[in-house]
């Protein structure tokens, strides 16, 4: 089991089908952000990618932060993203490329470790490589249809330091570098009775805003008997 450090992209105004929405107008069409944690199998997901790509790895479950910030709010936090290379295709080239200084955190708490939680990642929403804009015209390129409410995942979001990996398998490289906690326990990956809580920020002048806690907590297995 593993988490994935992600933003979410609710989308507040739909497109019909087979009208792909233009960059132009993409941020129309934007409603807020919250924090997502895209769950992941790493033992299934590696066998799905040969031949498959990732499914049943990832479809079983997500967790969201309870408040969803709208673009307005987040306006003073806007950062230019990096130039894109390689360039992208006319339909994607964003004349605002940009995302928020949203401080990103991953915390985990054991059961061993009662209360005290120990933060495993530190990052940014400004190391993304795409915009959310451009997320959202790729998605509806071939003209499929978005629906309001409708959720958008970032993908992960790491920083270029260790510490700001986005993944337990970036963190621990594929579970050759054990993750030691202060308690003295070690992860690889995540085990039964693991929580895991992903914070974002944005720190202005005198004041804070939060998405709240994305929380989750690993349960152990259904056996058998649950079924029948």
């Amino acid at each position: 089991m593993d988490f994935e450090l992600e933003m979410g992209t609710v989308v507040g105004k739909g497109n019909k089908l087979g009208e792909p929405i233009k960059m132009s107008d993409a941020r129309d069409h934007i409603f807020g952000h919250c924090m997502l944690n895209d769950w992941s199998a790493r033992d299934i997901q590696k066998w799905e990618y040969v031949p498959l790509g990732p499914f049943l790895a990832k479809n079983f479950a997500s967790t969201i932060s309870p408040w969803i910030i709208t673009p307005e709010a987040l306006a003073p936090f806007k950062i230019a993203l990096p130039a894109q290379d390689p360039a992208m295709l006319p339909y994607l080239k964003d004349d605002d490329l940009h995302a928020y200084d949203v401080n990103l955190q991953v915390h985990l708490k054991t059961p061993k470790m009662e209360d005290k939680w120990h933060t495993l990642v530190n990052s940014n929403m400004k190391h993304l490589y795409y915009s959310v804009a451009q997320t959202l015209v790729h998605h509806t390129c071939t003209g499929c249809n978005m629906s309001a409410g409708d959720l958008l995942g970032s993908g992960t979001i790491s920083a270029p330091e260790k510490e700001g990996y986005g993944s337990m398998l970036e963190l621990c490289w594929k579970g050759t570098q054990p993750i030691n906690l202060p308690n003295g326990e070690e992860r690889k990956f995540l085990q039964d009775g693991d929580e895991v809580n992903l914070v974002g920020t944005c720190k202005g002048n005198g004041f804070t805003i939060g998405f709240g806690d994305c929380k989750g907590k690993v349960l152990p297995a259904l056996d058998d008997s649950h079924f029948f």
